[in-house]
């Protein structure tokens, strides 16, 4: 139903207005012709009958300006109807009759315009459901999971091709610093021991203090001076010049360098303590952070070197476990036992002779290193090493000590230049005892001489002087030219080959038996009786440079020492002048070393068979087999019976009254023994400088059992043989007789007689 118009000529109302409602404000810009419709329902609420109508949304309305009307509240504009433009002009009266007016709208409340009558408003739509959720396609996802992955493979095979070609050289130089390491393994180095199993020479623990150069680049430790910073650093604790650990450590293209061997476990702790505290201050946040700006762009904050105090120049360097060689008696048997350098190898005496066999075999560990520490997850590999063989000697420890101690008392008291004293087993050749004065300690060879390295009782070939006149008798007597009672006239003087030989003193006429002759120590008498050996002085000097032979002169002991002088013997045919006799007193083209001189008297101790002489007892492996030595070489050199008659006629040197030998006399023990004074060679090869005094016997003579020789070379308190060895002699010998427990003579010297009356 509709509303019903308002009559059109209504008081007050000529312009076509419809009145304002009762209590309500007049509208404003209200358009003509359109007054006296009903007004609508408030709140756009629908009339009764009629459908529910969707609200229609408000439209600002534009301010107009009515009659009367200025002063008047603007009121919301009307609702747009259905083919009306919003801003069409209001028409005339008449124009409007076929229309329906509209009613007057109530101002809301919240200032929102009024609803639309029911006859302005479109019919509510019905409410959609919402939609169902489409759930992706599985194809399609499969496609992009596809790309994605391609994508990201692509990017790794990109990478690998980066790493595999491009970039290889420079990732294996940047390696260098994580790489492996060969560290060589010193094997454990054999001991060296006297005869009871005491250690002579021993190995402890060491530690060689090793560098890798190449840590210590710029690039490396992010500082210029590394090396010289690090040389700083230990130069005062291993001992080694900075310039020269410098020099070391400045060498990139080596991966290890020894920089000092053979440090104690002291100089490790420190060096161990030193670097980790540098390392714990390099380790900081502050100092990480200016690591990582190493070679980075300036712009980007970069730097070239960090600060010293968060550098670490001892990153580098490292310890190696090693041996250190040690003596634990200092400088006793030092000359013989030798020494080792301070590469850990034998330089001198029996560990420089057995090198290899000490030194046994070294092995070798690699492991891979980052930043000098160890990568315990990068594998490795160790070769162990073997350790060497220990070297039991013949030396008796008691015995060497006796001999040491005598000797080096003598060479003081004599002001000699050295001696020695060499003690050998008549039966088996071993050698029990050789001493040398002066000594060295080889804990610490700061002091001493590179004369007194060596061992001179092995190493010095001299003239033996009257000493040697055991052989020329014993070729004599063996050959039957001669007894030892055959008679001797000896003049002053004897005149061969244009000179004139003499003995030690000036005499009258000398009437002897050959065993005065040795008893006395004539060398006149010692010429006349070689002169029996043959038709001639060469057929003479033939038969006995034979003999000399037999007895060892002019070739090696077959100890094979470092250094050992064989000696000289000049062939009979090469003998001029008076070297055709001198050679039978010991003096001219012969010349021995002490071993050598004591052998030939070994050699009459034992029945005239000469065994070779040892100084090594035996040798056990690392798996502790022992291996003794073989026994030494027997020749015969004289008979029996000769040996018999030259030992009674060395008795008398000792024991009768005009013997040379008095002071060598043990009571309670035969001795057989005989001096020796020679003139000794001068250094510069031409003539003579000095003596060489000298003591050789053996007792007890009845049971012979060990020979005892000692030489002093250049003594100026005193020459003779006889005042000077002598008494050294008797020490040496009476304690080794009671240290071996050897039983004292059981029947008296035969006293034989030296001289005759003509």
């Amino acid at each position: 139903m509709s509303t019903p118009r308002q009559p059109s000529g209504g008081s007050g109302s000529g312009n076509g207005r419809r009145p304002a409602p009762k209590g309500a404000a007049p509208r404003a810009g209200a358009p003509r012709g359109q007054s006296g419709a009903k007004a609508q329902p408030a709140k756009g609420q629908p009339a009764k009958g009629q459908p529910k109508a969707q609200p229609a949304k408000p439209q600002p309305a534009k301010p107009q300006s009515g009659r009367g009307q200025s002063a008047a509240k603007a009121q919301p504009a009307r609702s747009q109807q259905p083919g009306r433009s919003p801003s069409a002009k209001a028409q005339p009266a008449g124009a409007g009759a076929a229309r329906t007016p509209r009613a007057p709208q109530q101002r809301r409340p919240e200032g929102r315009p009024p609803a639309r009558s029911q006859a302005a408003v479109r019919p509510r739509r019905p409410l959609q459901r919402p939609r169902a959720l489409r759930l992706a396609e599985p194809k399609r996802r499969l496609r992009v999971i596809t790309v994605a992955m391609s994508l990201v493979f692509s990017v790794f095979a990109g990478r690998l091709v980066q790493l595999q070609l491009l970039d290889a050289d420079a990732l294996a130089a940047d390696a260098n610093t994580n790489r492996y390491l060969n560290i060589p393994i010193t094997a454990e180095r054999g001991s060296i021991t006297s005869s009871d199993g005491v250690a002579l020479a021993t190995t402890v623990d060491a530690y060689d203090i090793t560098a890798d150069p190449a840590m210590f680049t710029p690039e490396a430790t992010g500082i210029p001076d590394a090396p010289e910073q690090a040389a700083a650093l230990l130069s005062p604790i291993i001992g080694v010049p900075k310039d020269r650990i410098a020099a070391d450590l400045h060498t990139p293209k080596t991966r290890y360098k020894r920089l000092a061997a053979q440090q104690t476990p002291a100089a490790k702790n420190q060096i161990s303590d030193l670097k980790a505290g540098l390392e714990k201050q390099a380790g900081s946040r502050t100092c990480q952070a200016q690591k990582r700006l190493l070679g980075k762009p300036a712009d980007q904050g970069g730097r070239t070197r960090v600060d010293n105090e968060c550098a670490n120049p001892l990153a580098g360097v490292f310890n190696r476990e090693t041996q250190k060689r040690v003596y634990p008696a200092d400088g006793l048997a030092a000359n013989l036992v030798g020494f080792v350098n301070g590469e850990g190898e034998g330089a001198g005496g029996l560990e420089l002779q057995y090198q290899k066999q000490l030194a046994g075999k070294d092995g070798h560990s690699s492991y891979a290193q980052s930043g000098g520490r160890l990568v315990p997850t990068a594998g490795g590999s160790r070769d162990p090493a073997v350790p060497g063989n220990d070297i039991k000697l013949t030396i008796n420890r008691d015995v060497q000590w006796a001999a040491q101690r005598a000797i080096t008392d003598q060479v003081a008291n004599s002001g000699a230049e050295k001696g020695y004293v060499v003690v050998q087993d008549v039966k088996t050749g071993q050698v029990l005892a050789m001493a040398t004065a002066p000594g060295i300690n080889p804990n610490d060879l700061s002091t001493a001489k590179q004369s007194q390295l060596g061992n001179p009782a092995l190493v010095d070939a001299y003239e033996p002087g009257s000493t040697a006149k055991l052989m020329s008798l014993a070729a004599v007597l063996d050959t039957g030219k001669a007894n030892w009672d055959t008679k001797v006239t000896v003049p002053n003087r004897l005149v061969r080959a244009g000179q004139q030989f003499k003995d030690d003193v000036n005499h009258d006429p000398w009437y002897l038996t050959l065993a005065g002759v040795l008893a006395k120590s004539s060398n006149i008498g010692t010429i006349e009786a070689i002169e029996t050996l043959g038709a001639d002085q060469l057929e003479s000097n033939k038969v006995l440079d034979s003999y000399m032979r037999k007895f060892g002169v002019g070739r090696p002991t077959g100890l094979n020492f470092p250094g050992e002088a064989s000696g000289m013997l000049k062939k009979p045919e090469d003998l001029v002048a008076s070297e055709k006799y001198n050679i039978s007193f010991g003096q001219g083209p012969l010349q021995m070393n002490a071993l050598q001189a004591t052998s030939v008297y070994s050699t009459i101790a034992n029945g005239g068979v000469r065994v070779a002489p040892s100084i090594v007892q035996g040798v056990t492996s690392p798996d502790g087999r022992y291996t003794p030595t073989p026994p030494g070489e027997q020749t015969r050199v004289v008979g029996e019976q000769t040996a018999k008659t030259l030992t009674s006629m060395l008795e008398s040197v000792v024991d009768d009254e005009q013997g040379t030998g008095g002071k060598a006399a043990i009571p309670g023990y035969r001795v057989a023994g005989k001096t020796g004074t020679a003139d000794r060679g001068a250094a510069n090869g031409v003539g003579y400088d000095g003596y060489t005094s000298s003591f050789i016997g053996f007792a007890p003579a009845d049971a012979p059992r060990v020979t005892v020789s000692c030489t002093l070379q250049g003594p100026v308190n005193g020459h003779f043989g006889g005042q000077l060895c002598g008494p050294v002699f008797k020490q040496v010998m009476e304690f080794t007789l009671k240290t071996l427990q050897v039983p004292p003579s059981g029947s008296q010297a035969p006293n034989l007689p030296v001289e005759w009356k003509p």
